[in-house]
């Protein structure tokens, strides 16, 4: 009686909407939960915008946390542009960030400009050489991408484990397990009160801008992403694209370790990506893969974040709550994509077929 259509191309306006109408949705259905526990949700969510935005403080907190943001989902925006679902951003992140503190540790004499210069190059080069491993095995032998990228999450955790308490345990540490900090050479300046890793994202969000809407490689991996018989049929060397831009993907995953570990964390440690690599996926799907658009969803995220920590403490509500709410979010706009790409629509010859034989 009832049976699911593809739709013709919906315009991007409604698309929007569609889209707007879940976040909406999301919110209204979290502002149930929130009554359920004997709260206003009005004056939640007012304290919710005040945890993110009510301070200078507050305000860079934000900053921060969307600067890692932006990097890491415009990396994964590169690989999924041409359909290859990089879950692999944590690992990646990872990575660079060992390789970063490679040279920090172990160079920490360099002149500042120098070491920092060297640390950025090993951290995109760490991130790029782990995302190229996934990608080489799909482009060769058409393996699943998805499986291999998160399988590899673990392994980089692991081997940061590994150094952690093993090799590069500081043995001035008292045996706690903990990685020497990095010398001040190492540790990324400040402007404005905060690290120069905001400058990097917006930077970065105009050129993977340019780079998709007007580079040979950046248009190879749009045809790519929408059909490998069209890539094949306008010559396009599929093989190479994948490689390509899979190191690119993982390069600025790695750039974002770098910058964790640098500004941050001041060293290397289990807790340098703190789930960046997944929240990444999220912003990066909401924005639909537009940079400009991932600026302002991490943003968003980001004051999600600070303003769920502020809510815990003035309402009593866990941090769960909020990563509760991006979930919810999450989880209606990938059902707006059902409404987006396909529509139910009533078999009204079925249904006078089956009338009559009632009959």
């Amino acid at each position: 009686m009832i049976r699911m259509i593809k739709r013709g191309k919906m315009s991007k306006r409604k698309s929007v909407v569609i889209r707007l109408l879940a976040v909406i949705f999301a919110l209204v259905i979290f502002a149930i939960l929130i009554r359920v526990m004997d709260l206003n949700p009005l004056d939640v969510y007012v304290a919710l915008v005040k945890g993110a935005f009510g301070s200078v403080y507050r305000i860079r907190e934000v900053i921060i946390k969307s600067t890692a943001l932006v990097i890491t989902s415009l990396g994964i925006a590169i690989a999924f542009k041409m359909q290859f679902w990089n879950i692999g951003g944590e690992g990646q992140i990872f990575m660079g960030a060992f390789a970063a503190s490679y040279i920090a540790l172990n160079y920490p004499e360099l002149p500042k400009p120098l070491l920092l210069t060297l640390m950025i190059i090993a951290g995109m080069i760490g991130g790029g050489l782990w995302a190229l491993i996934p990608a080489f095995f799909k482009a060769q032998w058409k393996t699943n991408e998805t499986i291999m990228t998160l399988m590899m999450n673990y392994i980089a955790l692991k081997w940061v484990m590994y150094l952690q308490y093993g090799p590069w345990k500081d043995p001035m540490a008292l045996g706690f397990p903990k990685i020497a900090n990095f010398s001040a050479n190492a540790i990324l300046p400040k402007v404005f009160g905060i690290h120069i890793g905001w400058i990097f994202a917006l930077l970065l969000v105009v050129l993977v801008s340019v780079f998709f809407n007007h580079s040979k490689k950046g248009y190879e991996i749009t045809v790519l992403g929408e059909s490998e018989n069209t890539a094949l049929y306008a010559g396009i060397d599929i093989k190479k694209t994948i490689l390509v831009a899979m190191f690119i993907s993982g390069a600025l995953c790695g750039l974002t370790g770098m910058i964790q570990a640098s500004a941050l964390n001041n060293t290397l440690s289990i807790d340098v990506s703190g789930g960046l690599g997944f929240t990444a996926i999220i912003t990066t799907w909401l924005a639909f893969l537009k940079p400009f658009f991932i600026l302002i969803v991490s943003i968003l995220f980001a004051a999600l974040l600070q303003g769920g920590s502020f809510i815990q403490t003035a309402f009593g509500i866990p941090q769960a709550a909020a990563e509760l709410l991006q979930g919810m979010i999450l989880f209606f706009v990938l059902a707006s994509e059902f409404f987006i790409r396909y529509k139910l629509v009533m078999n009204r010859h079925q249904v006078a077929n089956e009338k009559k034989g009632d009959n």
